[in-house]
């Protein structure tokens, strides 16, 4: 009977290749421009043209928004004989509070420009006016390199006044009622865009950049003949794919389950961002409770007994789904974590937990890298090559700390 409600997280080879068939035909109506307001999947110009040469050498400052927390970068890029060059960074993360995130505009920037004043207070450097690049990891619709509108927040943002403006225009103008430093913001980037970037510092093959963390998204290096919404044919731009809104028209209905429903349904963006829903580990954590509870509901688990916390929506935490996978099979890991949700599992319920959790995860990656092959299939067709040495970028917490 476990296997049998577990199975439904299984993919075939031939539901992979499905679902990589519509999201590939999803990202050619957005790269369209008469198809392009439909599509789920937005496919955004980002104005990054060309991977960096390494003359870009000096000192910058970094800023990373793009989950509950928030991380501000000192980076000095320096010539290096064997390698071109070489990097050193300095960074301090900064949580960010709830009534920022889902206040209003300003005090959300606010509360970022006091972080960049604090560290810049930490490392002696108010003194000095730095380049600034900011990631931004929110669909946003580029009309420069330094000029992006808020399409919309996602990832549990909600904050007011900032869907429609210029972002980079937000926070300068967080830093300027400061006043206390200046700064020169001179690029804003997708976190896809940042990981490919820094990775081509690495390997020069790197041409395509994915997030798995709280959310999943992708980036890659387009023929700018097919990117139809900015003028000119020559060369490549990165497009930002913002793939984690496919399936919003109904192209993952088929393969959605009752526990994806309940996900969407008592999210703070219902019907939205459903491809990233079923990947992101803002909701893997819940996924795993919703199918421990319909586990528990059909008696095959916990003596039918569920505790109060594993009731509580948001209590079974997606870092318990990497450290449950990582038990070295002595139990302990799982016997804890259950423990400290209120259960005193048997060891076959610890068996099934991890099951749970695998499959949960499994189908998480499956369906990551159905997307992946649409986008590297993509760019192969296009160079018109049989085969395509490519290199991904990847990060993100949950590719970092998932065991698999």
């Amino acid at each position: 009977m476990v296997d049998q409600i577990l199975s439904e997280f299984l993919l075939s080879k031939e539901d992979l290749e499905e679902v990589m068939r519509r999201i590939r035909r999803e990202m050619e109506r957005g790269l369209r421009v008469e198809t392009h307001d439909e599509a789920s999947v937005k496919m955004l110009p980002t104005y990054v043209r060309s991977t960096p040469e390494g003359s870009e050498v000096g000192d910058f400052l970094a800023l990373d928004l793009g989950g509950t927390n928030f991380r501000v970068m000192l980076v000095k890029v320096g010539e290096d004989e064997e390698r071109g060059w070489k990097v050193e960074t300095k960074h301090h993360m900064y949580s960010i509070p709830e009534d920022a995130m889902t206040g209003t505009a300003e005090m959300l920037f606010d509360y970022i420009a006091s972080c960049i004043s604090d560290f810049l207070d930490k490392h002696n450097l108010k003194h000095k006016k730095l380049p600034l690049g900011f990631t931004f990891s929110f669909p946003v619709r580029h009309e420069d390199l330094d000029k992006g509108i808020l399409l919309n927040w996602t990832k549990g943002f909600k904050a007011s006044g900032a869907e429609g403006n210029n972002v980079v225009g937000l926070l300068r103008d967080a830093i300027k009622r400061r006043g206390d430093f200046e700064m020169d913001v001179v690029a804003m980037v997708n976190d896809t865009v940042a990981t490919m970037i820094s990775c081509y510092y690495e390997d020069r093959s790197c041409e395509v950049g994915m997030i798995v963390g709280t959310g999943c998204n992708a980036c890659y290096m387009e023929e700018m003949r097919k990117v139809e919404l900015v003028e000119g044919e020559e060369g490549r731009m990165c497009v930002n794919t913002e793939w984690g809104a496919f399936g919003d028209n109904g192209e993952l209905e088929d393969f959605r389950l009752e526990y994806d429903r309940v996900i969407d349904e008592t999210s703070l963006n219902p019907g939205h961002q459903l491809y990233e829903k079923l990947i992101g580990g803002k909701y893997m954590g819940e996924l795993v409770r919703l199918v421990l509870l319909k586990l528990v509901n059909e008696n095959l688990l916990f003596n039918g007994d569920a505790s109060d916390l594993l009731k509580t929506r948001g209590a079974f935490e997606t870092r318990f789904v990497s450290q449950i996978e990582s038990d070295t099979g002595d139990r302990k890991q799982i016997y804890n974590i259950l423990s400290s949700l209120g259960i005193l599992p048997s060891e076959l319920d610890c068996d099934i937990v991890r099951l749970v959790c695998e499959s949960v995860s499994t189908r998480a990656a499956h369906m990551c890298g159905a997307g992946l092959a649409g986008v590297i299939n993509l760019m192969r067709e296009r160079r018109c090559q049989e085969e395509l040495k490519i290199t991904v970028g990847v990060d993100g917490s949950v590719y970092k700390l998932h065991p698999q």
